[in-house]
């Protein structure tokens, strides 16, 4: 693997800690924001799970602390305008999976079967034996980061 892929595996799996994105998230309006009102901004989030994923995000150098608060640092700014980058391409794909999942519905629905066999074929990934398992949650950057930064 390239240097390149392991760092953005690194990235990735440092930003899919639970309350990593949203935390990037909340910050990233520019305002310095204290400890409780990150808190209440993440929503949901216990005072130990927020200290562990600000100390995993500081020691990124994507935060930083100042005597008014949590900020992002420019690492962390430049990553907020990146990932902003693909709000249009959220957008597409998403239009696209409610056209196919509505086609689906459609054919299932109207008498036609999907897979010729009687049934309606599932839109999930099938799982390791083979049978169909359910969507996995979205992303929390689709969940949360993206609709945020808008």
């Amino acid at each position: 693997m390239s240097k390149d892929n392991d760092a953005l595996i690194q990235l990735f799996e440092l930003l899919e800690s639970r309350y990593a994105m949203r935390i990037v998230w909340a910050l990233a309006d520019g305002h310095p924001q204290t400890f409780r009102l990150l808190q209440d901004s993440v929503g949901g989030v216990t005072p130990n799970t927020l200290n562990t994923r600000l100390k995993e995000l500081r020691g990124a150098h994507l935060i930083d602390h100042n005597g008014s608060g949590y900020l992002l640092t420019p690492h962390g700014a430049e990553l907020v305008r990146r990932l902003a980058d693909l709000k249009p391409y959220a957008g597409r794909w998403q239009h696209q999976q409610q056209r196919q999942a509505a086609r689906a519905d459609h054919n299932g629905h109207a008498g036609g079967h999907a897979n010729g066999n009687g049934s309606a074929k599932s839109l999930a990934p099938a799982g390791r034996n083979g049978s169909a398992r359910s969507a996995p949650k979205r992303h929390a950057a689709v969940r949360h980061g993206l609709r945020a930064a808008a």
